[in-house]
């Protein structure tokens, strides 16, 4: 796998880090079966996209990315979707994570 593929199926890992995470709330404890089975499938996808792409980048510089941006994205909907609360504070740490992320990419 190239390098540019690598990045790519990283991100996308860490895209369906998100979508497994908000799953898990919608699952309510994987009492509800189709929030469940999404999770669980995205789950398993999300996995095997990082064993992939850790195939050709640094193990610490792949899952680093796809924590942050699980983590990130995660935060950022638990926001929009959950009303979770928004502070000052959250938001530069929010912020100094998407640098990391990005710094990470560039190291």
């Amino acid at each position: 796998m190239t390098a540019q593929w690598a990045w790519f199926t990283l991100i996308l890992a860490g895209l369906l880090e998100i979508c497994w995470a908000i799953g898990l709330k919608y699952s309510e404890g994987f009492t509800k079966l189709w929030p469940s089975l999404f999770t669980a499938f995205t789950l398993s996808l999300s996995m095997y996209l990082l064993a992939k792409a850790s195939q050709s980048l640094p193990i610490g510089t792949a899952y680093g990315v796809w924590v942050g941006i699980g983590a990130l994205g995660t935060a950022i909907l638990g926001i929009l979707l959950f009303n979770e609360p928004i502070s000052l504070s959250r938001v530069f740490f929010l912020t100094l994570l998407l640098v990391s992320i990005i710094g990470l990419k560039m190291a």
